[in-house]
């Protein structure tokens, strides 16, 4: 049976009238998807190909309904299917570790600082899930963290299902009202993709893909 309240591996912090920034994560604070990024070394060339093969009906099925929340979900059944939660915390942790430095964007990274200089409530709202983006929230000194949540079993194992929706588009408005109420307002708000035009358009100050430096 599947946990669909598994612990979150990142907790918001209280916020009193600091003002909210949203950022998402792919794309935006880094040069690509961290998510596929991690589910390929993790998997290793072999394991990926071999993956990637399985999954091809999944694959033919997004060319025709677009449906990343069933790409996804597919890939997480593919890879992760039955890892225990420690290890994948673990394996996330060292994941940031080894790719930091040629992952994170460094225009990003000086808008997040200046953000955090204000003294804002800076939250990473991504589609990516919160297990596997934690330990860059942490290393971001992120005061919120509001990703797609992997569902495990009684076993503490990844089952392949979601404990919620795909975050993106209008979920992710739905997980910030969810989180600070819904009267919240947000200061800004950066993004890259139309999975991001729902959150901008709340923000007072909108930033679409304002972020193109390389490490």
């Amino acid at each position: 049976m599947s946990d669909m309240g598994a612990a979150q591996s990142f907790r918001q912090s209280p916020i009193g009238n600091r003002p909210i920034v949203a950022f998402d994560f792919d794309g935006t604070l880094t040069i690509r998807d961290s998510f596929t990024a991690f589910l390929r070394q993790r998997a290793g060339v072999g394991r990926w190909a071999i993956g990637l093969a399985r999954m091809a009906p999944a694959l033919a099925a997004y060319v025709g309904d677009r449906d990343r929340g069933r790409i996804k979900a597919a890939s997480v059944r593919e890879f992760l299917g039955g890892v225990e939660r420690p290890t994948l915390e673990t394996e996330a942790e060292a994941f940031c570790a080894d790719i930091w430095e040629r992952f994170m964007r460094p225009d990003a990274l000086a808008c997040w600082n200046a953000w955090g200089d204000t003294g804002a409530h800076r939250v990473i709202v991504t589609a990516s899930p919160e297990t596997t983006v934690a330990p860059f929230a942490r290393r971001l000194g992120a005061e919120g963290l509001l990703g797609t949540q992997l569902a495990f079993d009684s076993r503490d194992r990844v089952t392949g299902a979601f404990a919620g929706e795909n975050c993106r588009g209008e979920e992710k408005v739905r997980r910030l009202r969810a989180a600070y109420g819904d009267d919240m307002t947000l200061a800004a708000a950066y993004g890259d993709t139309s999975g991001d035009t729902e959150m901008i358009a709340i923000a007072k100050e909108k930033g679409f893909r304002v972020f193109t430096g390389r490490p």
